[in-house]
């Protein structure tokens, strides 16, 4: 019984803080909220047994993208628009699509048939994926860690802030003044 309130708890969680980073208008909010859904999938799938997956969404996904994501979205100069809120015109179509989707899923959900519940406690999976990770795969392992190490060092030189050179200032050095 405890298992199942923990199950609703967890999913409680992840589905209203879901609802929020969609109905947010604001981006920090929305940044934020994702932080509980995605805490909230841990928990699910820590429940489920699933430790390696648990592990990896709350370090890769809660530590380090979306801590990326609300620092790239605070850093940011984002202009206030005095605009006046579009209407229904993109709400309605949105709800009724999502209600299509709902259906379908729930259609897939009901219509399937599941496997009884094991009743015994789950096998531990970390320790063959990190067996796999450091044997098999240790060369896509480490191309992968290059090709992210690039991407940071790109995105660090794109969004650094020029100083301004010597040339661009006017003066040859010698404090006169070059007359163009």
């Amino acid at each position: 019984m405890s298992g199942d309130l923990v199950f609703y708890g967890f999913a409680l969680l992840t589905v209203l803080s879901g609802f929020f980073v969609v109905a947010s208008r604001n981006v920090v909010h929305a940044a934020f909220s994702l932080l509980f859904t995605l805490f909230g999938v841990a928990g699910l799938y820590a429940q489920l047994g699933a430790d390696f997956l648990a592990v990896t969404q709350t370090v890769v996904y809660i530590g380090g993208i979306l801590v990326l994501v609300i620092f790239a979205v605070m850093m940011t100069r984002i202009p206030r628009s005095d605009a006046p809120r579009r209407g229904l015109d993109r709400a309605v179509p949105a709800a009724i699509l999502s209600l299509l989707a709902f259906a379908l899923v729930y259609m897939v959900i009901v219509g399937t048939r599941w496997p009884e519940r094991a009743t015994g406690a789950p096998e531990a999976t970390v320790a063959e994926i990190g067996t796999g990770l450091m044997t098999t795969f240790v060369f896509p392992f480490e191309y992968a860690s290059l090709v992210l190490l690039a991407a940071m060092v790109g995105a660090a030189i794109l969004i650094r802030e020029r100083a301004p050179q010597e040339d661009d200032c006017g003066d040859d050095g010698d404090g006169t003044e070059v007359q163009p």
